[in-house]
């Protein structure tokens, strides 16, 4: 196995929002191949209860892109009202989180424009279920979106997580006939990116993360 191409995959697979280029279309079969990949991903008991529901009506769209973007003022408001006093922050992070933020409202004013959204979903409803089975739920969907989205990558086009329209989510459910014993997991926008290649992000060091055999050491 080629380890510097998957370890660049992994590393360089980010949320694209102001790179998502919402002019060129995407073809069908490689929507389809990317998830026959995602499928491979493990899921609890091999229960195999994934769902994706591939969105690209224009008016289906531009509804999704409404609702995601009432949903985005209301958290954007949210997240101001409880915004830390200025100088708490080092400027770096200053920085990078307005860099995030001003992407993050690009994305919104723009979401109904995608050439694709995709909605992965899984049966059962994960708010009828206690911790472990909610974690087990979730854990059956999200390692097969995560694939998805490295799929995606490696074909060039750009992806980002995102979770806002579930504020919305039985608007959205009757708008595409989602049943009503499904849990939708996340909203993925999906398009080539413009520009170049991507870099690894900066994170704070594992060492400040991982901890052996007890907590914080």
């Amino acid at each position: 196995m080629d380890l510097t191409t998957v370890d660049k995959l992994l590393t360089t697979t980010r949320s694209v929002r102001r790179r998502l280029d919402f002019d060129r279309p995407v073809e069908p079969q490689v929507i389809e191949e990317c998830l026959e990949i995602a499928i491979q991903a493990p899921t609890g008991g091999n229960s195999q209860g994934w769902r994706f529901m591939v969105v690209t009506d224009a008016q289906k769209k531009a509804r999704i892109g409404e609702l995601y973007r009432e949903s985005f003022q209301i958290y954007a408001r949210s997240r101001a009202e409880k915004a830390p006093p200025a100088g708490e922050n080092s400027r770096r992070d200053e920085a990078q989180s307005m860099r995030v933020a001003k992407s993050a409202v690009y994305l919104a004013k723009r979401m109904g424009e995608v050439p694709v959204m995709i909605i992965p979903c899984i049966n059962g409803r994960v708010e009828e279920r206690g911790l472990m089975a909610q974690a087990s739920l979730y854990g059956s969907i999200l390692p097969a979106t995560w694939s998805l989205m490295l799929a995606l990558r490696a074909r060039g086009l750009g992806s980002a997580y995102t979770t806002l329209h579930l504020r919305y989510e039985k608007e959205i459910a009757e708008l595409l006939e989602i049943p009503g014993d499904v849990t939708q997991a996340a909203l993925l926008p999906v398009a080539y990116y413009t520009g170049e290649d991507f870099k690894p992000a900066k994170r704070i060091p594992t060492a400040d993360l991982t901890y052996w055999n007890t907590w914080e050491q």
